[in-house]
């Protein structure tokens, strides 16, 4: 008789995605860059659309990764790459709206960031209650502030920003180096995942040596 508790498992824990970090993460980024994009980019321009795409890509393939790797953990390497491309995507995005509207890419050490990163922000709500911190109580900081409003009516704040040399809405400014903010963990962690998957995919192989370790065992087991 067969002891099936010295046997190797053929389909190993899978599928729990929800404590990654990177995911947690991707997630709250993907909730951002929803809000971001309905308020700051035109609806009919294709970038608001491949935004909120590359956005959720990231969470997505995260959660798809994390879950075929019981049975290919070729297939959860080749999903977590491309969550990694999606986000850098979504990363130059972010640094594409900032530079094309003349406003600051912050520099990791920047006050209002070192502030931002000390909240841990683990949702929208935190990340909404930073940005009204920001407003009320450090507009010196930034510049020059007044209420100004858009042609949708929206009221923002507008703000001049560093050398005077050009005006900044203050929330986008804000909202963009969060999310920059949070991409860059998030790029870090799964260029880590991904380190960790190909090392245990070079010495494990795939499902296809699982199995014929898990049959090999089973017949020694039967003698």
């Amino acid at each position: 008789m067969v002891d099936q508790n010295n046997l190797p498992h053929l389909i190993p824990p899978h599928g729990g995605y929800r404590k990654l970090k990177s995911f947690q993460i991707a997630q709250l980024v993907y909730d951002v860059t929803v809000r971001f994009c309905d308020r700051y980019i035109d609806h009919r321009s294709r970038t608001h659309d491949q935004m909120v795409q590359a956005a959720r890509s990231g969470v997505q393939n995260i959660a798809e990764g994390s879950q075929a790797s019981g049975t290919s953990k070729k297939t959860e390497l080749k999903l977590t790459n491309v969550a990694r491309a999606s986000l850098e995507e979504l990363r130059l995005d972010y640094e594409d709206f900032l530079r094309q509207r003349g406003l600051p890419l912050w520099r990791p050490d920047y006050p209002a960031l070192v502030r931002f990163k000390a909240k841990r922000c683990s949702c929208l709500e935190d990340i909404q209650g930073w940005v009204e911190e920001e407003r009320k109580g450090n507009t010196e900081e930034h510049g020059r502030a007044q209420m100004d409003t858009d042609k949708a009516g929206n009221k923002s704040l507008s703000v001049k920003v560093d050398d005077g040399q050009c005006s900044s809405v203050f929330p986008p400014v804000l909202v963009a180096n969060a999310a920059l903010s949070l991409l860059n963990l998030c790029c870090y962690l799964l260029d880590r995942q991904l380190a960790v998957q190909a090392s245990a995919f070079e010495q494990e192989g795939g499902f296809t040596e699982r199995l014929y370790r898990v049959r090999s065992d089973a017949r020694k087991n039967k003698k």
